[in-house]
């Protein structure tokens, strides 16, 4: 018998996978918003589904729900693959798909968010102290700029590197490697509003 009982074991890393996705794809920023009655992020601020959109409503409560159920998400499929002796390959390819249902949701025409919350969920699961450093550097750039996204990009920047010398496994520096190049590319608009000085921060003047 295989771990899911009914299914071929050849199919069961399938399985993960697809379920991963499908939950990464779970819009919390939509749902949250609907529970609130708010606007629907996309048709807000800067149009993303996550925390930070979100909070531009002006309920902060509707952004930490936001927020921890989009790390959530990221953090408790791969968390579970962990913990159920998963190969390396799948526990990695659980951790993409995740991010990528969150990226191109199934639910919302494959137009999601930029996945910082969802990655960061990831790195918590694969290492704690990973996940901590990256949430750590995007507290001070934050703190020290007041650019949400000037700190997720930085934080992408330097995850792999702390992956390098914190994860033990070349499987999971790639994972994390591949998670920030996207999680930049997804940034794009932002890098380039911040080279312009047109980018929105909180606190700040427009």
């Amino acid at each position: 018998m295989n771990e899911l009982g009914f299914i071929p074991v050849t199919l069961v890393p399938v399985v993960w996978i697809v379920a991963a996705y499908l939950l990464g794809s779970i819009a919390f920023g939509i749902l949250i918003s609907k529970l609130y009655g708010l606007p629907d992020p996309r048709s807000v601020g800067s149009g993303n589904i996550g925390a930070t959109n979100v909070a531009r409503s002006g309920k902060k409560s509707a952004a930490v729900l936001t927020l921890l159920g989009d790390a959530f998400k990221g953090w408790f499929p791969v968390w579970l693959a962990l913990q159920s002796g998963m190969l390396m390959w799948v526990v990695s390819a659980v951790a993409l798909a995740v991010f990528f249902g969150h990226l191109y949701p199934v639910y919302h025409g494959f137009k999601g968010g930029k996945g910082v919350a969802t990655a960061l969920g990831v790195m918590l699961a694969i290492s704690p102290w990973l996940g901590l450093a990256a949430l750590a550097t995007w507290i001070v750039v934050f703190a020290a700029t007041r650019y949400s996204s000037l700190g997720a990009i930085v934080a992408a920047a330097l995850a792999p590197v702390f992956a390098w010398y914190l994860l033990p496994y070349q499987d999971y520096v790639l994972t994390v490697l591949v998670m920030s190049v996207w999680l930049i590319w997804r940034h794009r608009s932002n890098i380039r509003k911040l080279l312009a000085g047109t980018e929105s921060g909180f606190g700040k003047k427009k």
